[in-house]
């Protein structure tokens, strides 16, 4: 079986956040399966891109069309060996969906590698397995990490932080040292 990887995006996830770590993880060899729910194979999100330009928060704009490449109804979370949940305004919704926390509980009760950026923390801390566990988001969503048991780390948007299985990361910036992070706990080596 190839090495696949999950990915659980929804309209308005970050575009930075899901098309940099699709094509990344593409790149190196895994099928990277975008599911979301209520959409099939074929159909596609809308993206937002958010910026840091001065305000009090990030600004947002329209992205991309990102497709989806495999049906959200035929995950099977045995058939994959990782998970990335990139952040925006899906994991807002994204949460509510019964069968998303079941999946995040599925990943993370296998130990199996867990790559969350940015307001992806809103569904760690929806499927409550943030317990005692270090993790980083976007600073808006520290007290949701705290009040899930989790330990917010509060680290440079540039910075990634690893706790077991668990890779997270406060935004896009983030990237170099989140997706590097995130193959390690995949078990990947890069070598150069």
């Amino acid at each position: 079986m190839p090495k696949q990887i999950l990915m659980l995006v929804g309209d308005y996830a970050e575009d930075y956040e899901t098309m940099v770590p699709f094509q990344f993880l593409t790149g190196l060899g895994y099928t990277v399966h975008a599911v979301c729910p209520d959409k099939k194979s074929g159909d596609s999100i809308a993206t937002a891109i958010h910026d840091f330009e001065g305000e009090q928060t990030y600004s947002e704009k329209r992205g991309h069309n990102f497709a989806i490449n495999h049906d959200f109804d035929a995950v099977n979370t045995a058939d994959y060996i990782g998970l990335v949940i990139p952040g925006g305004r899906a994991p807002e919704y994204l949460r509510m969906n019964a069968r998303v926390i079941e999946i995040v509980q599925e990943f993370d009760t296998s130990k199996k590698p867990i790559a969350a950026v940015c307001h992806g923390a809103q569904i760690l801390a929806a499927a409550n397995v943030l317990q005692g566990r270090t993790c980083s988001a976007y600073p808006a969503c520290a007290a949701e990490v705290k009040l899930a048991g989790g330990h917010y780390a509060d680290i440079a948007v540039t910075e990634a932080v690893t706790d077991g299985h668990l890779v997270t990361a406060p935004a896009w910036p983030a990237h170099p040292a989140w997706l590097a992070q995130y193959v390690k706990a995949l078990g990947a080596t890069i070598q150069i």
